[in-house]
């Protein structure tokens, strides 16, 4: 049984990385690691550490619920649920230690104007794109200025 571990961030996007994978009929032993999105300095000032873990258990829940059947739609297939923290690298290096050899799957959706950290140590860092953000924006204005014309 093949043993896939995949980092998840949001479950639509990473259905659509996956789906590929579920067209075969062998079965897998899937392990979801959700890593949650962290939340800016501004809002974390005014949030309670009660208030995190409580949205953290709400996110997890609807995160695993979305990607649970459709990974269980292999018969035989087994899913694994995590819910970690930051440094991925350490995570992975304890789930290959654990588990032997698995693969590593980064499904994690990528936020505009910030580099990811990678998965494992031999995964390349994504190049910081500091000029992403004013780049759509300036396109995004542009084209809502042509528009207004």
């Amino acid at each position: 049984m093949e043993k896939i571990a995949v980092f998840v961030n949001d479950a639509e996007h990473a259905l659509h990385i996956i789906q590929p994978m579920l067209k075969s009929e062998e079965p897998t032993h899937w392990i979801i690691v959700a890593t949650a999105p962290t939340l800016t300095r501004h809002i974390g000032r005014w949030v309670s550490h009660a208030a995190r873990q409580q949205w953290l258990e709400r996110w997890s829940t609807e995160l695993f619920g979305q990607l649970e059947p459709s990974l269980r739609s292999v018969a035989g297939s087994k899913v694994e649920k995590m819910l970690v923290k930051r440094p991925l690298v350490e995570v992975s290096a304890r789930l290959q230690a654990r588990l032997g050899a698995v693969r590593l799957l980064d499904a994690r959706r990528q936020r505009l104007g910030k580099a990811e950290e990678p998965i494992s140590a031999g995964q390349p860092a994504a190049a910081k794109g500091a000029w992403a953000y004013p780049v759509a924006a300036t396109a995004g204005l542009s084209a809502m200025l042509t528009l207004a014309d």
